[in-house]
């Protein structure tokens, strides 16, 4: 089956069974891969209303259709389940070397199922695939998880696994690949919750394209750029996402401000971050190596070494947590990846409930005697340490902001910035707040907002957008916002990686040649043998998009969850008022343009079925309304697995 591999591998934990599917042609041909094959899969198999920590969810991992070729930036997998931090459709997007070497071993997608009896980890070697005893590596780090099982298994083998923070289920645990590269949103929990502590794959098998030379070509052209443009090699390659703490306007404990690039401490500037780098790091096949390699100087940690600490470290644990040292944030990216955490899932939570501590809605006596002072880097590591091991005060923040607002009370929740359980903080009404409303797996960056807004600056990145296709942001921002959403899915379901500098060239193969999707079609094309134009593209990424929204409709999602998070200064004001009505207004043309229900915001049958998704306007019907969303069903805190293993925590 030229481009994908075509075979499903479905491991029955419970069972103990491990089966092999052939790929649906017109599942590949309608869906692509990566987030498109995930994005059906939980569609049609988890239950709407199911405990995300219970056997019954469903854990999926997907390299693009894309990914295994000579493609730039295309060593990236997908990986899905409903989400334990949010209560609806939780993936994460991760680079590294293991994407690739899945596609090489023969499969297109893991769907995991069930929950094992005693620790198990999967070792793939080709055609050979065998559920193991991961009993040794219970309560070990996601280093020395991968450490561990390249001695067993040979060094060639990449390794995807969770720390302790995932078998401690911690609602915002993640997938980490080869070390470095993170799955967010709570995907960690769920491998927790299953009993399964890694993947180990070597793959020495090549993807089969139907017209090699013509794809060789194209993926030739594409490459080039990024070899030969002056700020892919000049800034990009040097600096990696650190050029966002000039430009993206980080916030400031708790989004009290965004800072300008002026009000950025000087030791958080992206100059000031090669102190530390020791060299740097590229996904595998990427030909420009976005992420450092840093080496911590001093302190406890003295001599330990990572890659890839990113701008959303810098800023979810860093200056919007208070912490403005560059050591210290280094040390707990370190913590973060050696435990399995998102840094932006854990350094939300903090920033949360430092605000909290620090407007006297939580004490210490709530704190366990814990100081929360902004500036307070002892405090913060210690509520780490908490957080993994679910001791003290760090079970109940382990549990997310969403869940710790409901769950304190007292006015909580009003300086709870989120969107469904996720926050990218409050913003007035526009194409930000729109984007976060409105993704399909809650306040996200990732799913439209970026390229539609302009947040890149024009003189950092000049980015090829034809207005024939994309209109300027401020004359008609649903629809730009719209098209953001197209690109990005597709990106999700070929493979590519979407930059550092999150930019058109980098997550649009070949537009700087051809109109939006079409270079990407004729890559698909010659790659698959299939015939993709860039309009069928766009069908494609519409059909991803609304199998999502149907998906969260069956977790209780309506147009009232859909918010605008405001400041609380803001709340009843005549000001607030009318921010809230300008977003109700692009909220009904936003859904008026996708074809769902202007008042429910439920996708309609006839958009439904124009896509060939009859059996989803059948089940939304058949079975609807669902109850109302309200966050992920809780746990006693007592319930929840906690504390330190054999292994101790090295922390």
């Amino acid at each position: 089956m030229p481009g994908w591999r075509g075979t499903i591998l479905r491991i029955d934990l419970t069972a103990e069974k491990i089966t092999k599917q052939p790929l649906d042609r017109l599942v590949a041909r309608n869906f692509i891969g990566g987030r498109g094959f995930n994005s059906l899969t939980l569609f049609k198999e988890v239950k709407p209303g199911i405990d995300p920590l219970s056997p019954e969810n469903v854990l999926c991992l997907a390299p693009g259709a894309l990914t295994g070729t000579s493609l730039a930036l295309s060593s990236r997998i997908e990986v899905s389940t409903l989400s334990p931090y949010s209560g609806i459709l939780g993936d994460g997007n991760a680079g590294g070397d293991f994407p690739t070497f899945l596609k090489r071993a023969g499969y297109d997608q893991i769907v995991i199922t069930g929950k094992a009896k005693n620790p198990a980890y999967l070792w793939i070697d080709d055609e050979n695939v065998e559920l193991l005893d991961a009993s040794e590596l219970r309560g070990k780090t996601t280093w020395e998880t991968t450490d561990t099982l390249k001695k067993v298994h040979g060094k060639d083998v990449k390794v995807a696994c969770i720390g302790q923070a995932g078998e401690n289920m911690v609602r915002f645990a993640t997938t980490m690949f080869d070390k470095h590269a993170s799955a967010a949103r709570g995907s960690g929990a769920v491998w927790g919750s299953k009993n399964l502590k890694a993947i180990a794959v070597r793959g020495t098998g090549k993807v089969e394209l139907a017209r090699p030379e013509d794809f060789k070509q194209l993926a030739k052209e594409d490459r080039q750029f990024f070899l030969k443009d002056k700020v892919q090699r000049e800034v990009i390659a040097v600096y990696g996402s650190h050029i966002g703490m000039m430009h993206w306007k980080p916030g400031k404990r708790y989004f009290e401000k965004y800072l300008s690039g002026s009000e950025v401490p000087r030791a958080l500037r992206p100059e000031a971050w090669k102190e530390y780098e020791i060299g740097r790091y590229a996904c595998y096949g990427c030909p420009v190596g976005c992420k450092n390699t840093y080496r911590i100087p001093e302190g406890e940690y003295a001599g330990e070494i990572n890659s890839a600490l990113e701008f959303e470290c810098i800023h979810c644990l860093g200056t919007n947590c208070g912490i403005e040292d560059p050591i210290a944030i280094m040390e707990m990216e370190n913590l973060a990846d050696k435990h399995g955490m998102c840094v932006i899932g854990l350094g939300n939570t903090i920033a949360f409930v430092k605000e909290l501590y620090n407007r006297g809605i939580i004490t210490r006596k709530d704190t366990g005697g814990l100081s929360l002072d902004w500036e307070d880097r002892d405090s913060q590591f210690e509520l780490i340490r908490q957080i993994v091991s679910r001791e003290g005060f760090g079970n109940l923040v382990a549990e997310g902001m969403y869940i710790f607002a409901k769950t304190t009370g007292r006015g909580a929740m009003d300086y709870c910035y989120h969107v469904k359980g996720l926050s990218r903080g409050p913003h007035p009404p526009g194409i930000f707040s729109l984007a976060h409303a409105t993704s399909t797996r809650g306040a996200d960056h990732l799913r439209g907002r970026i390229w539609a807004s302009g947040e890149n600056d024009q003189g950092l990145v000049r980015e090829p957008v034809d207005r024939e296709f994309m209109p300027d942001v401020h004359d008609d921002p649903v629809r730009a916002l719209t098209i953001g959403e197209r690109v990005a899915a597709i990106a999700d379901a070929i493979g590519r990686c979407k930059g550092a500098v999150i930019s058109w060239a980098a997550t649009v193969p070949l537009i700087r040649r051809y109109p939006l999707l079409e270079g990407v079609g004729k890559l698909l094309t010659t790659a698959t043998g299939f015939e993709f134009s860039g309009a069928q593209l766009e069908e494609v990424a519409e059909r991803i998009y609304i199998i999502e929204r149907a998906f969260n409709v069956r977790q209780g999602i309506t147009r009232k969850h859909d918010r605008m998070p405001q400041r609380v200064e803001l709340m009843g004001t005549f000001q607030g008022e009318e921010e809230l009505k300008e977003h109700d207004r692009m909220l009904t043309e936003y859904y008026r343009m996708h074809g769902y229900d202007l008042k429910t915001g439920i996708p309609a049958r006839e958009r439904l079925e124009s896509l060939g998704l009859k059996f989803v306007a059948d089940e939304l019907e058949a079975h609807g309304p669902y109850p109302d969303w309200d966050g992920a069903p809780l746990w006693s805190l007592e319930g929840n697995p906690h504390g330190r293993s054999v292994h101790e925590l090295n922390l």
